[in-house]
């Protein structure tokens, strides 16, 4: 039964070791993609992304129009919860800390 542990764990090690392989492997050809010869960078600046995102071409991009641009580019439920509570703290009529929304509720009450 010790000997079964240990092949498990064994098992485990490799599968973890081998992922962390893969993972540096990608990194390396993500930097590649994005660096020229000399190492500087060469990938979209933040104004061609905030361009890119941009929908409505006022200048600037919303939560809305950045969660569409993100499921756009990396699919339908990216980063959903994420993306939902940022759609919704837009959508609010004032702050979701408990602290600003107590501020907010007592101003309009008065």
């Amino acid at each position: 039964m010790n000997e079964n542990r240990v092949h498990k764990t064994l098992v485990l090690i490799t599968i973890l070791a081998s992922l962390n392989v893969v993972s540096v492997a990608h990194a390396e050809n993500v930097l590649s993609y994005l660096t020229d010869k000399s190492g500087a960078y060469i990938g979209p600046s933040l104004e061609d992304n905030v361009l890119a995102m941009d929908t409505d071409k006022n200048g600037y991009a919303d939560v809305f129009e950045v969660c569409a641009y993100l499921e756009l580019k990396h699919g339908k439920g990216y980063q959903k919860e994420v993306l939902d509570r940022m759609e919704a703290s837009a959508s609010s009529k004032s702050c979701g800390t408990t602290f600003a929304n107590d501020l907010y509720i007592n101003k309009n009450n008065q």
